[in-house]
């Protein structure tokens, strides 16, 4: 195994509460064909959860994300993801304790509205010789 892979399983095992939470949630949602991981490593990143299959990735935010050094590595991370073709939403800790119904509606809109990997290829023409 790879110390990256290692490193995301030792993560997995240690969510904070409102991870835990947000996970609880996200799986639930597999039934509607919407599949999360988390701690998932990516672009030298570890994303707490990815929906691959439409390019979302959600973040759970403790305090350390108000300092400004946070918020600039924060940014530039999301610009990294964007340049994949990732969406980022955020929530803090307070929004997933006080409102996880709230947040899980907005996710849900935002995946029902995203348009599926699928389906961004298969807007792309085949290239010469391919296809028909």
């Amino acid at each position: 195994m790879s110390s990256e892979t290692d490193r995301a399983r030792a993560m997995r095992k240690t969510m904070t509460p409102p991870e835990a939470r947000m996970w609880s949630n996200l799986k639930r949602l597999r039934s509607e064909g919407f599949h999360f991981r988390r701690q998932a490593p990516f672009k030298g990143y570890y994303l707490d959860f990815v929906c691959f299959k439409h390019r979302l990735v959600i973040e759970v935010d403790g305090q350390m994300h108000q300092q400004d050094e946070q918020i600039r590595h924060d940014r530039i991370r999301d610009a990294v993801l964007a340049k994949e073709g990732f969406d980022t939403l955020r929530f803090d800790n307070a929004a997933i304790r006080d409102n996880i119904g709230d947040v899980m509606d907005f996710v849900v809109a935002r995946l029902k509205n995203s348009p599926t990997l699928a389906s961004l290829r298969a807007a792309v023409p085949p290239h010469e010789g391919e296809g028909e």
